[in-house]
């Protein structure tokens, strides 16, 4: 069997890689085995340094990097090269703050022989999608490195020369031999190697159905796991937003990577005070990004990383026309190579249509009206997800009373949802469990342990 991959632009085949053999997954555990045996036992300022070394790699190759990035899965190429300079950061964020996040404590109140350890697990497997094919893999791997462990690497397949780049990048700066690998497979070794005794724990960015199937695989191997799933994050326009701020904010966030990101905004709560004003002024924000050649810098949206990704998404645009949803802008696919989508603006979603209960990939916007902010709220939450939210207000004395309110991840306030090195990252529901980044993430693959005396 081998793994395609496919610039999404042309639809034009880029490379076929064969997957690894049986044989080859063994040999990937037992280097794994060793260098995470060896790693372990370097202090962290050593294993800091090699982080320090994979940020200089990042942005010296980062040009090849997002080059990369772009033809296997159609991101924006000025995107692309934030995306390499973004995980350069994250590389220097825990080389400088590991040894206050994973040094001994003592608890405040604790006996003062008694302190609390932070020690690896061993091998964490990391399986990662296509839709961010650096940043990701660096949010995942990055802080399990740090805490001592060594990773392996499932990418998705889509995006196999960006897994392999990655894993010289490692190797360039100076990791032990095994200790970062990729593992070039489908879907089909994964429960072995979860169940396998040199695995110690899962790490799962993806959708919530494969979230679901993997951490049942880990429940039943006892086996801890950090799941980043799907999300459809909803972004409350308030009577008293600034709404000029509100609509280019939400367009940003709405087209960032295309519209292809877990923390995109895809559903716009607006109350029906202001609803015309922010349809008007939203619109004509997306109607302005210039849809294109992802290899062009002033490209905003570029094509949807598959065809079937494009199909589906519009399968669920038209199930929502069917059903009522008013089409203001867009709504259809591009003609021409490629599998481009129109940047596409909906209103007057209602429950039942999939653009109110699913999550939407690609660059289409929904908008639900509202009476006022405790429907907001309610409309909010009435998700199976629960990643991030925006809030949009003047007031913060109403953001204070609304942010416990919204049943999220996390809530940002008159900006949009992003990840950032020292906050933790993650959702509840069915948008998954456990943190990355920041001291949560260095310590999710970590053995907390209580020492007395000694």
């Amino acid at each position: 069997m081998s793994l395609i991959a496919l610039n999404p632009a042309t639809g034009r085949r880029i490379a076929s890689y064969r997957e690894h053999s049986r044989a080859a997954i063994e040999r990937a555990l037992v280097r794994a085995h060793s260098a995470q045996a060896t790693w372990r036992a370097l202090s962290l300022t050593r294993r800091a340094k090699s982080l320090r070394a994979l940020a200089a790699a990042l942005r010296e190759h980062g040009e090849a990097l997002a080059k990369l990035i772009t033809d296997e899965m159609g991101k924006p190429i000025s995107q692309a090269r934030g995306e390499a300079e973004k995980s350069a950061t994250l590389c220097e964020y825990y080389a400088r703050h590991a040894t206050r996040i994973l040094r001994s404590e003592t608890p405040e109140g604790a006996p003062d022989f008694a302190r609390v350890t932070y020690e690896p697990l061993g091998t964490v497997l990391a399986i990662m999608p296509w839709n961010f094919p650096v940043w990701q893999v660096a949010r995942a791997a990055v802080p399990a490195l740090i805490a001592g462990n060594a990773v392996l690497l499932k990418h998705a397949p889509s995006v196999p020369g960006c897994a392999l780049a990655l894993e010289k990048l490692f190797e360039h700066a100076g990791f032990p031999p095994g200790l970062f690998q990729v593992l070039l497979i489908g879907t089909a070794p994964i429960p072995g190697l979860i169940a396998d005794p040199r695995v110690h724990a899962v790490t799962l960015t993806g959708s919530t159905a494969a979230g679901k199937s993997v951490a049942a695989l880990a429940g039943a191997a006892m086996k801890p796991g950090v799941f980043e799933l799907g999300g459809s994050d909803p972004a409350i326009v308030l009577a008293d937003a600034d709404l000029d701020h509100a609509a280019e904010t939400c367009a940003l966030a709405r087209l960032l990577n295309s519209g292809q990101s877990c923390v995109c905004a895809k559903r716009f709560i607006v109350v029906r005070s202001v609803l015309r004003d922010f349809e008007e002024r939203f619109t004509a924000r997306i109607a302005a990004r210039r849809v294109g050649d992802p290899t062009d810098p002033k490209t905003d949206i570029g094509p949807l990383a598959r065809a079937d990704l494009r199909d589906a998404l519009h399968a669920q645009v038209t199930a929502s026309i069917s059903r009522g949803a008013r089409v203001l802008l867009g709504g259809k696919p591009l003609p021409g190579p490629g599998f481009f989508y129109a940047p596409t603006v909906l209103t007057d979603a209602k429950p039942g249509m999939p653009v109110y209960d699913e999550e939407v990939f690609g660059p289409v916007a929904t908008i639900i009206p509202v009476r006022d902010e405790a429907e907001a709220i309610r409309v909010a939450n009435d998700s199976r997800f629960g990643l991030g939210a925006s809030l949009f207000t003047r007031s913060r004395t109403r953001a204070r009373r609304l942010i416990p309110q919204l049943a999220t991840g996390c809530v940002f306030v008159n900006d949009f949802v992003r990840s950032s090195p020292e906050l933790p990252f993650g959702g509840i529901k069915e948008s998954g469990y456990g943190r990355e980044l920041g001291a949560w993430g260095a310590r999710a693959f970590t053995n907390v342990k209580t020492v007395w005396g000694g």
